[in-house]
């Protein structure tokens, strides 16, 4: 039975793959820092209590070699980070300090404890910033635009310097956004599904957004985890973009979970007084603010899989809306038994 050692396995993409690897025999523990919060998605899931805890902090470097000598993995997936643009323009230093230099003290920790364990490092689009409007591969140049990106910048160099000086098999997945309805709910995506569906339930009145221009590759994070894992089973390691190849807008992505919940939308005004209006009520339900956009936007971000689809034999299959329609779907379902609980 393999082991395998998960940061930050009570979020969106650590929860999906603990589940994966379970259903494949693995032995899983899971990592995160002590008293966060996410059990509920293991519970989702249906695997709450399969997965073993052990507490983990990305700034403490002999907790980190605690955890590797108690469980000896024979696999490490790294989701652990601050993991929102937004808040690291707030916080830039706590942001380098867990998705930088968190990154190279686990990896050291892993070339002292166990140099034979895989490692799989989550990059992130955001890395590419403001590099034009083609599909990004893996041989296009970076442009960070925010501290969230450049300290991703740094883990993702690191990752490959330690491979390439050390010998470890260390990969790094350049992940294009993937949602699902277990994302948090202060990411847009899931802000925007909660919304349509308290909305259409007539327990809110409005929604309020930022850009809705910014234009983003969704896929469903649900598959995108066992591209996670082929990645660590070929023989030699190497880094890939994951992502769907096509791109909507955060308008369209707002039109399409209102459509779930039986709302057309039409929009009136430009720029900041923009508002999306239910057809049949003539009610503002969008509206637009300033808190919301990034000091520094990326306007598109769209990849190109083809090595992913080539050499690991992945592809995403979910569409567009039928992911939108699956994460409002989950918000109804949810206010649904909230509901009964009451």
């Amino acid at each position: 039975m393999k082991k395998v050692l998960i940061t930050g396995n009570r979020g969106q993409d650590g929860a999906y793959l603990s589940r994966f690897l379970l259903e494949k025999g693995y032995k899983v523990y899971g990592a995160d820092r002590s008293g966060d919060s996410g059990l509920w998605r293991l519970r989702e899931l249906g695997i709450e209590g399969k997965v073993k805890e052990i507490a983990l902090d990305l700034l403490e470097p002999t907790n980190i070699m605690d955890a590797l000598e108690k469980v000896m993995p024979d696999e490490i997936y790294n989701f652990a980070a601050q993991s929102i643009v937004r808040v690291s323009f707030d916080q830039p230093v706590l942001t380098a300090e867990i998705n930088a230099l968190g990154v190279t003290r686990l990896l050291e920790a892993m070339r002292k404890v166990c140099p034979g364990a895989r490692f799989f490092q989550a990059s992130t689009a955001e890395l590419f910033g403001s590099t034009g409007s083609a599909q990004r591969n893996e041989t296009t140049s970076f442009h960070p635009r925010s501290p969230y990106a450049v300290a991703k910048l740094y883990a993702h160099w690191i990752t490959v310097n330690y491979r390439q000086a050390y010998g470890l098999y260390a990969v790094c997945a350049i992940l294009f956004n993937h949602e699902s309805p277990l994302r948090g709910e202060e990411f847009v995506t899931r802000k925007i599904a909660a919304a349509a569906a308290r909305i259409s339930r007539g327990l809110q009145q409005k929604a309020t957004v930022g850009n809705l221009d910014a234009s983003r590759d969704w896929g469903y994070a649900g598959e995108y985890v066992e591209g996670m894992w082929r990645m660590l089973q070929q023989p030699k390691a190497d880094d890939y973009i994951l992502a769907t190849g096509k791109t909507h807008t955060v308008r369209e992505f707002i039109e399409a979970a209102f459509a779930a919940t039986g709302i057309r939308l039409v929009w009136k005004g430009k720029g900041l007084g923009e508002r999306g209006l239910n057809v049949a009520t003539g009610k503002t339900v969008v509206e637009v603010s300033k808190e919301f956009y990034r000091p520094a936007e990326v306007d598109r971000l769209m990849g190109n899989s083809s090595k992913a689809r080539t050499k690991l034999g992945w592809k995403p299959k979910t569409k567009f809306r039928e992911l939108v329609t699956l994460m409002v779907n989950a918000e109804l379902s949810r206010l649904d038994k909230k509901k009964v609980n009451l």
